[in-house]
């Protein structure tokens, strides 16, 4: 084989895409899912941390009262993604969530990068609420527990933690064997936790209310106590800075609606039933994070919250002891829930990518009994339980949203990529393209209806120049904000420029034709939505320090390192001859070039023979067919 041919075959191996032709109706998962059970792992999955720690949190740190707003724009952020995420339930309704909606519209590369972030993201996720669970229960016994295993196993190493927390390895553990037991038994105490959840956070908002002050929203600065950092007082004592800083630290209370598009083989009528719980999840989410954080910050002034546990400090300064009780044992049943649900999704993704052989096929064995794919399951609490014991909650949390903020906008990509794709049988074919046809391609002067390979392709191209200008304005937001406070005339120039690139890119993007394929659920205003969600995700990606980009950067080395020695070569996409791109043969019996109309021609290289080797397939069949084989000369 020549370099040019394996350079050929290593790019197809890069973009080969999966196919997307079957419901997920022959999936040995058991589909037992309901609505309910949806709207409730959603909802448990994300009201956990966030909601107990997150508030106060960010109230005290960054955005004081306008933590209300903070949490708007996170919340913004999170339902544009999840709209593009219930869009590809509709049409995807597998297991696999990011990564497989990747897989169908991008690519196999793309989608093992997608994927092994997801991982990542889910480990982290397990990992740090369970650490998070831990402390707590912890702090309501004076620390007794941290302080025993201080004096007896302390570790002195800088990037772990102080000391091994058994306790967290050992809920990790036993989660992990009852998420392998059964999925229904373990959504069904996921809905009991996350009622007793909504109920707590129903006696905060009363309780809370009972003591609420206007005035806390509008203190001066003068009426702070000296020796107190409360910025310039009022309702956004930190500036807009403070605003979008404590925005950026709120979208990780918002992660965890996509657990539900990872139970596409789990669910009962997918394409309708993920899409609605998904924006169901989202409104009682965001509803609960803001009557939360608005009687948190008007029942005692911002600058007096404890940013490690508000509601505790709250009702133990209103001296509502009872209410502090109920409290702090609510938050650890929410903690269970919010473990459920980060944990959940993991074995999926790695199922899903077993499945496709792009990881090691071992880890997509599923149980006969409980239907479960349980040596993922098991094997990802393994190493969340590691993690979790190992970590300390800080550390365990600065990846947590890299990770996501990807996968957010590849799904935005895909969107954006599958609404204006050629799905025709001709668009495979060689397309004659001169500059006048894309001139006026551009603005679709020939007042197109339906793609074409080449509408398609100024999109894809399209998508690409955009991403690589919202990159340029969030690296000049980011690393100008000096300059651009200062006027500095070069700085607004230059984002005035970027700023007209996007638009323009935009604008064409929208003249071009999109599909006509009905689906249960459409992202509305496209290509508007799914272009916003790649710019709020780039920009609070943007916000994340170097140290988190460095770990990422070795994380993602060590999955390359696992695709190209064993994914690239095992991927079921590449031994499959239905996934090949369709080629025109030479007709061995009459010496006419055509198309198989029964079939698609599946073409490779033949390095012993260094010649091109093409088989006609029969229609839905996965072998191939002896009868119809080419073998064409490259000379």
């Amino acid at each position: 084989m020549t370099l040019a041919r394996k350079w050929q075959w290593f790019w197809n191996a890069l973009t080969r895409k999966k196919r997307n032709d079957d419901d997920g109706s022959d999936s040995q998962l058991a589909r037992v899912l309901t609505l309910v059970d949806l709207v409730g792992l959603g909802v448990g999955s994300t009201l956990g941390l966030g909601v107990y720690v997150l508030a106060g949190s960010v109230a005290y740190e960054q955005a004081g009262p306008a933590v209300v707003i903070s949490f708007l724009v996170a919340a913004v952020a999170s339902a544009i993604a999840a709209l593009c995420y219930a869009e590809f339930a509709a049409r995807v309704p597998k297991a696999g969530s990011a990564y497989v909606y990747s897989f169908v519209s991008i690519g196999e590369f793309t989608a093992f990068t997608i994927g092994w972030n997801l991982i990542l993201e889910y480990v982290i996720g397990t990992a740090s609420v369970a650490r998070g669970m831990s402390g707590y229960i912890d702090a309501l016994i004076d620390n007794k527990m941290s302080t025993a295993l201080r004096e007896a196993m302390g570790m002195d190493v800088s990037f772990l933690s102080d000391y091994p927390d058994f306790f967290s390895f050992l809920v990790v553990m036993i989660l992990a064997g009852l998420l392998a037991y059964g999925v229904k038994e373990s959504t069904l105490m996921n809905n009991i936790f996350t009622g007793v959840n909504l109920c707590v956070i129903g006696i905060v908002l009363v309780a809370g209310g009972m003591n609420s002050d206007p005035k806390n929203w509008n203190i001066a600065k003068e009426d702070i106590p000296a020796g107190i950092d409360g910025g310039m007082g009022g309702f956004v004592p930190y500036g807009f800075a403070g605003i979008m800083a404590g925005a950026a630290k709120c979208f990780y209370g918002f992660v965890g609606f996509d657990c539900i598009a990872t139970t596409g083989e789990e669910a009962k009528n997918p394409s309708r039933n993920i899409p609605l719980a998904i924006v169901i999840s989202l409104i009682v989410i965001f509803l609960a994070y803001f009557g939360i954080s608005t009687v948190l910050t008007m029942a005692l002034p911002y600058y007096l919250q404890n940013p490690d546990a508000p509601f505790p400090h709250l009702f133990e300064q209103l001296e509502w002891h009872v209410i502090k009780w109920i409290v702090s044992i609510g938050a650890i049943f929410a903690l269970c829930t919010s473990l459920l649900g980060a944990m959940f999704p993991l074995p999926r993704v790695l199922y899903a990518m077993s499945s496709d052989g792009i990881i090691y096929k071992k880890l997509q064995t599923v149980h006969p009994k409980t239907q479960t794919p349980i040596l993922a399951t098991m094997l990802s609490g393994l190493l969340a339980a590691i993690m979790a014991a190992l970590f300390n909650l800080h550390q365990l949390i600065d990846m947590m949203s890299i990770g996501t903020l990807l996968a957010y906008t590849i799904v935005a990509v895909s969107v954006l990529i599958l609404r204006y794709q050629d799905n025709t049988f001709a668009s495979t074919t060689e397309v004659n393209v001169t500059i006048p046809k894309v001139l006026r391609q551009l603005f679709n002067v020939p007042k197109l209806r339906d793609p074409s390979g080449l509408s398609s392709g100024i999109v894809k191209v399209g998508i690409c120049i955009f991403a690589l200008l919202v990159c340029a304005l969030c690296g000049m937001l980011a690393l100008g904000t000096d300059e651009l406070s200062a006027g500095d005339a070069g700085m607004i120039a230059g984002i005035s420029i970027v700023c007209f690139l996007m638009v323009l890119t935009f604008v064409i993007t929208s003249m071009q034709p999109t599909e006509n394929v009905k689906l249960t659920f459409k992202v509305p205003l496209v290509p508007l939505l799914p272009m916003l969600s790649v710019i709020f995700n780039l920009y609070l990606m943007f916000q994340l320090d170097s140290g988190t980009w460095i770990r990422f950067v070795i994380w993602v080395a060590i999955g390359y390192f696992i695709y190209f020695s064993y994914g690239i070569r095992h991927s079921v996409e590449g031994q499959s001859p239905a996934s090949a791109a369709p080629i025109v043969a030479s007709d061995a019996i009459n010496g006419q070039n055509r198309l198989s109309k029964s079939g698609i021609y599946n073409n490779g290289f033949d390095a012993s023979t260094d010649k091109i080797v093409a088989s006609i397939e029969p229609e839905g069949k996965g072998r191939k067919s002896s009868k119809n084989s080419y073998t064409i000369n490259n000379e």
